[in-house]
C-alpha cells in the first residue's frame, strides 16, 4: 500500500511531461509554411556556381542624407556549366540585382536586424526572381557570401 502513491506519482508525472512535450513541440519547418519559398524547385543534379567579380555596395538613405553603406558579395547556384552565359549576362543581371536592392534599401530593408533569417530569406528570393528574369531556367539559388552595414 505504501508503494502505490510512489507508482501513481511517476504515472502521472511521465503522462504530464509526454502531454507537454506534445503541446511544445517545434514548429513545422519555415519552408513549407512559407509557400513561396516551398514553390522554389530543387536544385538540378549537376550544379556549378559563378561568383560574381565585384561587390555590390547599397547606399541606405536616411532624412536626405547617406547615413549607412552596405556591402554585398553573391555566388550564383547554376544548373550545370552555365557560367560562360552568365558572364555575358552579367550587366544585365547586375543591373536586376540593384533594382532589387535600391528598392529594398528605400523601404527600409536594411535597418534594425536586416541579417535576421526571415529578412535574408525574402531578399534571397527577390534576388532569385530578379536572376530568373535574365536567365530563365540558368539560376537555382542566390547565395549571399557577404553582408556588411557600414554606418557613416
Amino acid at each position: 500500500m505504501k508503494w502505490l502513491f510512489p507508482i501513481l506519482m511517476i504515472l502521472v508525472s511521465a503522462s504530464g511531461g509526454a502531454a507537454a512535450g506534445w503541446w511544445l513541440r517545434p514548429a513545422p519547418e519555415a519552408a513549407a509554411a512559407d509557400p513561396e519559398l516551398a514553390a522554389l524547385p530543387e536544385p538540378a543534379a549537376e550544379v556549378s556556381y559563378y561568383k560574381l567579380p565585384n561587390q555590390f555596395v547599397v547606399p541606405v538613405v536616411e532624412n536626405g542624407r547617406v547615413a549607412a553603406v552596405v556591402l554585398m558579395s553573391l555566388t550564383l547556384q547554376l544548373r550545370g556549366e552555365m557560367a560562360e552565359q552568365v558572364a555575358f549576362q552579367e550587366p544585365k543581371l547586375r543591373d536586376e540585382f540593384l533594382k532589387v536592392l535600391f528598392e529594398r534599401a528605400n523601404v527600409g530593408g536594411f535597418r534594425g536586424n536586416f541579417t535576421g533569417e526571415s529578412q535574408v530569406a525574402q531578399l534571397r528570393h527577390s534576388l532569385v526572381e530578379a536572376a530568373r528574369l535574365v536567365l530563365p531556367g540558368v539560376v537555382d539559388d542566390i547565395l549571399i557570401t557577404d553582408l556588411l552595414r557600414q554606418d557613416q
